[in-house]
């Protein structure tokens, strides 16, 4: 793990933060959306998994006469000019956390603060005052070394956003993962053409992050294909709103992550304060994933690196219009999370026909656990090349649906980009994205 690298001081608008709708998941997306209907895995950023990096609909954080009032005012007065924040791409329109907010009221909330289950009330109630946001902006400032006083002004801004708490819960119960429908959201001539674009127009970049870390440049131009369309779509939440919203009313039904959301709402602070950026302008996606490569806050933090070496670390390309610092970031990444120089990332593989030979292999999931020998020993037939692996490797298994099933027998490398994304469809997406352009890019020479 690294510390923050060559933050940049005041003068200089350092970190550009930009996203346009994880996550591709994890994310993804932003594409969350759509590819969890395709396959029930969502690309996100690297740790939020972010898993990954969505349905029931908790409530605005407010007293009620609060609510009320904040709802009087936008029907009677203009609304106020959003402050600019910094942009890295062609920004999408913002998803409505109520699309048409209604004119319910909210329940009252309690004298405690807690907030309101309603997903009727106004969109723009902040948590102000709430007794537990203002507990938890002392907590992150002592554990983060922040100013107690700022930490409350930036959270008492922090609006609670339903749309927010429904992106981030599980498919319903019994959605068919499909590795087929989840490949063809990814792999498809737009997307294959736009990062050939990329990688012509940043070749010696990825040919430096190649050098140094030894992540092929096909993988980390498949990483910023899926997670963003190449800058395309970073997502438009506020990311002070998103964070906020999932460390203090993460919603029920699904494991609760809240402590995950409040560590990085922790390090996202910090970052702004570093930055000197005001928390609010931070745009990102709906788990709080930030630029072209959606890196969450924490691995801004102690994986992002000024690769162009110009004093800052531009996580949204803005500066100079450079994605280097992306690219440099994403290759660090993989790096520090075991990737192998020169080992592939997988092979082909027929699976053992005896099923509970087949159980005992898919058991350990994408963690590689079995030579080569032991995947053949329980009749599982690797091609030539991975029959001459000698590291472990993992069985891996693609459901598509109502038809039979994908296998690949995924190295080190592939478990490395699961880390980026802890889905084994998001890795094979990302690595056959990358094998797609890299094709494009020999057949156009």
């Amino acid at each position: 793990m690294m510390n923050p690298i060559c933050w940049p001081r005041p003068a200089v608008p350092a970190l550009a933060f930009a996203l346009a709708p994880r996550l591709a998941l994890c994310c993804s997306l932003w594409l969350a959306g759509a590819a969890t209907a395709l396959a029930a895995e969502t690309p996100l950023a690297p740790s939020a998994v972010v898993s990954a990096p969505v349905a029931t609909a908790d409530s605005p954080p407010a007293k009620a006469a609060e609510a009320t009032k904040a709802a009087k005012a936008r029907q009677s007065t203009k609304p106020a000019k959003p402050t600019k924040s910094i942009k890295a791409t062609k920004a999408t329109k913002s998803i409505k956390a109520t699309e048409a907010t209604k004119s319910t009221k909210p329940t009252k909330a309690s004298s405690s603060g807690q907030a309101v289950r309603s997903d009727a009330a106004p969109d723009a109630v902040t948590y102000g005052r709430r007794e537990d946001a203002v507990q938890l902006a002392d907590l992150l400032a002592e554990r983060h070394g922040l100013d107690p006083a700022w930490a409350r002004a930036q959270l008492a801004q922090a609006r609670y956003l339903p749309v927010v708490a429904r992106l981030i819960m599980p498919p319903p119960a019994g959605t068919a993962k499909n590795w087929a429908a989840y490949r063809a959201r990814f792999i498809e001539p737009d997307r294959i053409r736009a990062g050939a674009a990329f990688w012509a127009a940043n070749e010696a970049w990825l040919a430096a992050a190649e050098q140094r870390y030894g992540v092929p440049a096909a993988i980390v131009v498949g990483i910023i294909g899926v997670e963003t369309f190449y800058g395309r779509v970073t997502g438009n939440f506020r990311v002070l709103d998103a964070l906020a919203t999932l460390s203090l009313d993460f919603p029920t039904g699904r494991k609760d992550r809240s402590g995950f959301f409040r560590d990085e709402l922790g390090q996202f602070l910090t970052l702004a304060h570093t930055q000197q950026l005001p928390p609010a302008s931070i745009k990102g996606s709906f788990a709080g994933a930030i630029g072209l490569g959606q890196f969450m806050p924490g691995s801004i933090n102690r994986f992002a690196v000024d690769f162009d070496g110009d004093g800052h670390i531009d996580m949204a390309a803005i500066i100079n219009n450079s994605p280097a610092d992306v690219i440099g970031s994403v290759a660090h990444y993989l790096a520090e999370h075991g990737w192998q120089r020169g080992q592939p990332t997988h092979y082909a593989v027929k699976p053992p026909v005896d099923s509970a030979d087949r159980a005992v292999l898919l058991v350990p999931d994408i963690l590689p656990s079995f030579t080569a020998a032991q995947l053949a020993e329980r009749g599982a037939l690797l091609d030539t090349a991975g029959a001459a692996h000698s590291g472990p490797l993992a069985l891996v298994e693609l459901q598509n649906g109502d038809a039979a099933p994908s296998y690949v027998a995924g190295t080190q490398n592939f478990y490395a980009v699961t880390r980026y994304n802890q889905s084994s469809y998001y890795a094979l997406a990302v690595i056959e994205l990358g094998q797609a352009v890299a094709a494009q890019r020999t057949a156009g020479r």
